[in-house]
């Protein structure tokens, strides 16, 4: 385990295997370097694994200082630290990947994007997430945490996917709720990028990996970086059964991909 430190900021950082390529994982909004570290050491060379400011163990700057370009911030410091020359972006962290290209279209060799959410218009509906900053911001953590995981359609995932819910729990194990609220408040009302037609410019190549019927990672938005991005590779899942069904499969392809072109 590492820190760096990224305007003023300091950043949890957790590195699995070694070698080249080096490639930064950033993760979603309200998650931690969790996220995927069950599967990064099964990705060719280094994987960098970050928390996000105000997430998991990392520190918590003041409120005004969670959008977009804030969070390239810190991925940009991670990759600089690590000499990272691909990136993996979950959700919110492919939103603060593509601000970044959109002012460094070449910042990347390659680039794999994982349920994409955010482009250059803002969440058209925030009230779930803002529920769940009143939470975090009202209650004890735990008991937070307890009322979240029992809201909304999680339920229902949970009775496909029981695995879900104890990665949920894992993922929060280090949550630092005032952090995580600000994070919410104020990355859902943010653009990623001010302009898509910026993504044309990068010429990385890059791997879409995306799914039906969800509503928070729709589906139009990897067609749309699909058509927008030159060299893009779009795997489009029909549902959530067949995503978490693909993940063997998923993790062998994206290691192939970012391995590709460092031999």
């Amino acid at each position: 385990m590492a820190e760096v430190r990224s305007d003023g900021v300091t950043l949890h950082v957790e590195v699995d295997g070694a070698g080249e390529p080096v490639t930064v994982v950033a993760h979603g909004l309200t998650n931690s370097c969790r996220e995927l570290a069950a599967f990064t050491p099964f990705i060719a060379g280094t994987a960098v694994r970050f928390d996000f400011r105000g997430h998991g163990r990392s520190s918590v700057p003041p409120a005004g200082s969670y959008g977009f370009a804030d969070l390239a911030q810190d991925i940009d410091s991670v990759a600089t630290e690590y000499a990272a020359t691909r990136a993996i972006g979950t959700s919110m962290g492919q939103g603060a990947i593509t601000h970044l290209l959109a002012a460094d279209p070449h910042r990347f060799e390659r680039l794999v994007f994982v349920l994409p959410a955010c482009f250059d218009v803002p969440m058209l509906d925030h009230s779930g997430f803002d529920r769940v900053a009143e939470l975090l911001e009202s209650l004890p953590k735990d008991e937070a945490i307890e009322v979240i995981l029992a809201e909304g359609g999680r339920a229902g995932a949970y009775e496909r996917a029981p695995w879900l819910r104890d990665l949920d729990v894992l993922l929060w194990q280090d949550m630092n709720p005032v952090g995580v609220a600000r994070a919410i408040r104020e990355v859902v009302r943010d653009v990623a990028l001010p302009d898509r037609e910026l993504l044309r410019k990068v010429t990385a190549p890059t791997l879409l990996i995306c799914r039906e019927g969800d509503a928070l990672h729709p589906a139009a938005l990897g067609h749309a970086l699909a058509d927008l991005m030159p060299n893009a590779e779009l795997i489009m899942l029909p549902g959530e059964r067949e995503l978490y069904e693909a993940i063997p499969e998923l993790v062998g392809r994206v290691s192939a991909f970012l391995a590709e072109g460092d031999r």
